[in-house]
C-alpha cells in the first residue's frame, strides 16, 4: 500500500522565497482612528494577447539554462503568447520547478484522518476566541476598514486565526483589483514538459516531520508569530495593490526594466520569517529558511546545467534579480547571464 502524505495546515505550504520582507505602513499615513484612508487603484489592468518577459539565458561550456521570470498575481484576462516558451521546453532535457518549502509527515491514511480535526483547529483561534480578542486594537480597527471594503459582512473569517484571515483578504482584493490568482505560465509549461516527454523537477526543500500531532499543538498554541504576520499581509492591502497592479502589466508586456523598478516587498516574505523565528522552527533546527531554500535550488541547477545540453526553469522574478539573488548567485559562480 503506498503511505499517503500528510501536510501542515496552509500556513506551513509557504513558497515563500523572496527576496525582501514587507513593511509596516509609513508613518503619517493613518488617521486619527488609526485606520489607514482607502486609495482607489489608478492603474488599469492590461488584458488581451500579450507577450510576457523574455527568458534569461545562463551558460557554461555549451550548456544552457533558460529562465522564466514569474510574478503573481498576474492580470485576469490575458492570454501569454507563449511559444517561445514552447519551443524551448520542447528542446530542452530537464524541466526545473520553482523553489518551494514543505513541511511532510508519513502518518499514512488513518494517520491523516486522525489528525484532520486538530488541523482543521489549527485555522482557527482558540477557545472561540475572534480577531478582535487576539490582535491589539488599532491592528485590528485597521483590518475592520479593509473587511468592510473587501469582504462585507463576512462573519466566519472573525473567527479564524489571524494568518487565515489574512490571506483571505489579501485574496479578495487581488480580485478587486481585476487581478487573477488563477495559473498562466505552469498549465503551458505542463503541457509543453508533457508533449516533450519530460517529468518535471521539484526543487521543493523538504522537511519531515516526525510528531505531526505536537507540531499542530505547537502551531494552535502560539509556536508561530500570527500577528506579524497578519500585520504585514493587512499592510500589503493597504499599501501595496497599485503596485501590484503596475506589477503585473510589466510582467505581461515583457518590461524587465519596469519590474526591476518595483521590486515588491512580499508580505509572505514576514510570515516566512515568522515561521523560521517559530519555537515550531528553532525546535527542529530548521535556521533560514529562505537560505536554505536558495541553496537547494542551486544545488539542483548547477546539476542540471552540467549535465544537460539545455534546460528550462521557472523563478519567482523578484529573486531572480534581487542583488543577492540566483542570477547574482550563478554570475559570481563563474555563469554567463544574459538578460532578454
Amino acid at each position: 500500500m503506498r503511505v499517503a502524505k500528510w501536510s501542515l495546515p496552509a500556513v506551513l505550504w509557504l513558497v515563500l522565497l523572496s527576496p525582501s520582507y514587507a513593511t509596516a505602513p509609513p508613518a503619517g499615513t493613518e488617521d486619527a482612528a488609526g485606520a489607514v484612508p482607502i486609495r482607489d487603484l489608478e492603474t488599469l489592468v492590461v488584458h488581451g494577447v500579450q507577450p510576457g518577459p523574455g527568458l534569461w539565458k545562463v551558460s557554461k561550456d555549451g550548456h544552457v539554462l533558460w529562465i522564466l521570470g514569474t510574478a503573481s498575481p498576474l492580470p485576469g484576462r490575458i492570454q501569454w503568447q507563449s511559444a517561445e516558451v514552447e519551443a524551448i521546453v520542447a528542446r530542452s532535457q530537464q524541466v526545473l520547478l520553482p523553489p518551494s518549502l514543505s513541511f511532510d509527515a508519513d502518518v499514512g491514511f488513518f494517520g491523516m484522518l486522525a489528525l484532520a480535526p486538530a488541523a482543521w483547529k489549527a485555522m482557527r483561534n482558540e477557545d472561540g476566541a475572534k480577531l478582535e480578542d487576539v490582535l491589539p486594537p488599532a491592528l485590528y480597527t485597521r483590518w475592520q476598514v479593509q473587511k468592510r471594503r473587501y469582504l462585507g459582512r463576512d462573519g466566519g473569517v472573525e473567527r479564524k486565526r489571524p494568518m487565515i484571515a489574512a490571506n483571505e483578504l489579501y485574496a479578495a482584493a487581488i480580485k478587486s483589483a481585476g487581478l487573477g490568482q488563477k495559473p498562466v505560465v505552469w498549465p503551458v509549461v505542463q503541457k509543453a514538459a508533457k508533449a516533450a516527454g519530460i517529468k518535471p523537477t521539484s526543487t521543493t526543500l523538504k522537511f519531515e516531520i516526525d510528531d505531526p500531532k505536537a507540531a499542530i499543538r505547537e502551531f494552535r498554541t502560539g509556536g508561530f508569530d500570527d500577528v506579524a504576520c497578519f500585520e504585514h499581509k493587512l499592510a500589503s492591502v493597504e499599501h501595496d495593490m497599485p503596485q501590484l497592479v503596475e506589477r503585473a502589466n510589466a510582467w505581461a508586456v515583457g518590461d524587465i526594466a519596469a519590474l526591476r523598478d518595483l521590486p515588491l516587498e512580499d508580505a509572505d516574505g514576514a510570515c516566512l520569517r515568522a515561521l523560521a523565528e517559530s519555537g515550531f522552527a528553532r525546535n527542529r533546527g530548521y535556521g533560514d529558511l529562505r537560505e536554505r531554500g536558495r541553496g537547494h535550488w542551486m544545488a539542483i541547477a548547477e546539476e542540471a546545467l552540467r549535465r544537460n545540453r539545455e534546460t528550462f526553469a521557472l523563478l519567482p522574478v523578484d529573486g531572480l534579480l534581487a542583488a543577492d539573488g540566483y542570477l547574482a548567485r550563478l554570475q559570481a559562480r563563474g555563469y554567463e547571464v544574459e538578460a532578454p
